[in-house]
């Protein structure tokens, strides 16, 4: 059991992972290159600027990936943890350099909570961070089962879902799924400094959505892309040719004969297509639900002022309203799907329950059965 940690690195992520800890009544020793940053955390009540007295239970280097072999070999030597683990965001490189240089790479596991905010900094830091994200674990062919147990006791303390991978598997699926939509966001951001006159004045909530993500910490995140570009020019490439597919439909669409604006026009329909098809491996098949996930159904009539009331005491009770649908349930009845993390389901389950509502829960096994409509709530009249 975890009874003490350090955090070497008091940013957003080791500030939240602080927070997190503390909530669970673990100790938790601070550090940071810069002193401010480590105080600010220690003021958030994320732990203690002193250094412990004895070898904590697991070390946390939350710093750059080209550090934390450096880190990780310091703090060994130094003895400062039984076990260490880290929160880079790119794995092989980190795995690497510990191999090479940690006085005791059993001891070590790499680590990665897909979680973030495009914030960065203590004050941006949330205890709750990690709440029902993946934190992949990619142990090396040297990696002790005890540093394993104590980095996966870490992720579900902080409310993650532990997922053991390998480095080089982690870092391919994260240049597609973190790395290139970073870049692809800040691309897109750059433009609007080179864009017409006053366009920003057109800007919809579209354009917030694609470049929110580009606030991000650049020094930071040229660290992070330099680390993993083979995997993340691997990617580019492909986007690339997408890219000059869609000009080449687009300059036929504008300039062509009818035959080449024909080709164009299916070339960009191929594309938005794809596009559409892509998206269902995020959030599954009908409804917005992510693969896997679990879903609370709510049987409702279809009287006025019934379906609101309940958006609205399901939002409140932390459910993704916005992303609920309705299907026909028989008669005056409507059946209400809210996708849910399947830590959550139960929660929400007995709270609309306590309110009145008639829910259920169905999680990622019943899923095939009630898409095949197997499964339907009965309507409360």
């Amino acid at each position: 059991m975890i009874r003490a940690i350090a955090v070497i690195g008091t940013g957003l992520i080791g500030t939240s992972v602080a927070l997190a800890a503390r909530r669970r009544g673990v100790t938790v020793f601070l550090s940071d290159r810069d002193p401010v940053a480590a105080r600010t955390a220690a003021a958030l009540g994320a732990g203690r600027t002193r250094p412990p007295a004895v070898p904590v239970d697991l070390a946390v280097l939350a710093v750059p990936p080209s550090t934390v072999g450096a880190v990780l070999a310091e703090q060994q030597t130094r003895g400062l943890a039984h076990c260490y683990t880290d929160v880079a965001s790119v794995k092989s490189l980190p795995e690497r350099v510990a191999l090479r240089l940690a006085p005791d790479p059993a001891s070590y596991v790499g680590g990665h909570p897909l979680a973030g905010r495009e914030r960065s900094g203590p004050l941006a830091a949330r205890a709750d961070l990690f709440e029902g994200r993946p934190w992949a674990l990619t142990p090396s062919p040297l990696t002790s089962d005890t540093a394993l147990r104590r980095a996966r006791e870490l992720a579900v303390l902080c409310g993650a879902v532990p997922v053991v991978t390998q480095s080089a598997s982690h870092d391919e699926a994260v240049a597609l799924t973190s790395h290139v939509p970073h870049l692809v966001a800040s691309l897109m951001a750059a433009r609007l400094s080179g864009g017409p006159a006053g366009a920003t004045r057109f800007a919809g909530q579209g354009l917030r959505d694609v470049t929110r993500i580009a606030a991000g910490d650049p020094g930071l995140w040229g660290d992070i892309l330099q680390s993993n570009a083979a995997a993340v020019a691997g990617v580019v490439r492909e986007l690339h040719e997408d890219l000059s597919r869609l000009v080449t439909a687009l300059d036929g669409l504008t300039g062509g004969d009818g035959g080449a604006r024909a080709h164009g026009r299916r070339a960009l329909v191929d594309l938005l297509d794809r596009g559409l098809s892509g998206l269902t491996e995020i959030r599954g098949g009908r409804g917005g639900t992510p693969q896997g996930g679990a879903r609370v159904l709510v049987a409702v009539t279809d009287r006025p002022g019934e379906l609101p009331r309940l958006l609205a005491a399901a939002g409140g009770a932390g459910a993704d309203a916005e992303g609920a649908t309705v299907e026909d349930a028989g008669g005056s009845g409507l059946t209400v799907r809210f996708p849910v993390a399947p830590h959550v389901l139960d929660r929400l389950v007995a709270h609309l329950v306590a309110e009145g509502w008639n829910a259920r829960g169905v999680d990622a096994a019943y899923t095939d059965q009630y898409e095949k409509g197997m499964i339907r709530p009965t309507v409360r009249t």
